[in-house]
């Protein structure tokens, strides 16, 4: 494009992360890699799917921990809205059933945030040729973690029991019967062998299972 100075074959990411400073920092120091350029920064889940849109990234990294939409979440947006679109995902906290998670969602990499910048410009080079990347030491992990034991229904069931919500505002919030969310919030918790839902929740979240 006339004006356009970039290489011809820079890489174009979107970096999707809620803390500014760290956003920024990225940001920076992936520019100063010859091959990258990021033309886009969010900080909800929400914007990425237009941003992907507007500017169309070769590769979107997002963190896994987002406001509003979460970054597995979004991953399978971007899989449907943006087919094109490389996905890598970042975390601080790196649980085998995240890693589950994301493979499904379509994500072409998984990576803990606190590597060199050095690695995850390799990382980004390699999605985009077609391959997958995941941190070694998590994938080993995951191998031995097993499947998710949680149903999806179960995951909603749990997730919309945040804020103290009561039996009859998850049984609102989902349009099931306060019987049908009972036997679901007893599952769960017989699942995670905790005590009542808050603790399945912290300890679904932990195990990267929500």
């Amino acid at each position: 494009m006339p004006g356009d100075h970039r290489p011809a074959k820079s890489i174009r990411v979107l970096l999707a992360e809620d803390q500014g400073m760290m956003r920024g920092a990225l940001a920076l120091l992936l520019g100063m890699e010859p091959d990258i350029e990021v033309v886009a920064q969010v900080g909800t889940g929400d914007e990425i799917v237009d941003a992907a849109l507007l500017h169309r990234p070769d590769v979107a990294l997002l963190d896994i921990e987002l406001p509003g939409i979460s970054g597995l979440e979004v991953a399978a947006a971007l899989r449907d809205e943006a087919p094109d679109c490389r996905v890598l995902i970042l975390t601080t906290f790196g649980r085998p059933g995240c890693l589950r998670r994301a493979m499904e969602a379509g994500a072409a990499g998984f990576l803990v945030k606190d590597g060199p910048v050095e690695e995850l410009a390799a990382a980004i080079r390699k999605v985009l040729t077609g391959e997958t990347v995941v941190d070694p030491a998590l994938a080993a992990a995951a191998l031995g973690a097993g499947p998710n034991p949680l149903t999806a229904r179960e995951r909603d069931v749990l997730k919309a029991s945040v804020d103290g919500a009561t039996v009859a505002d998850i049984a609102g919030r989902l349009h099931l019967s306060e019987s049908t969310v009972r036997n679901h919030l007893s599952s769960t918790i017989g699942k995670t062998a905790t005590r009542n839902r808050m603790e399945a929740m912290r300890e679904a979240r932990r195990q990267g299972w929500l």
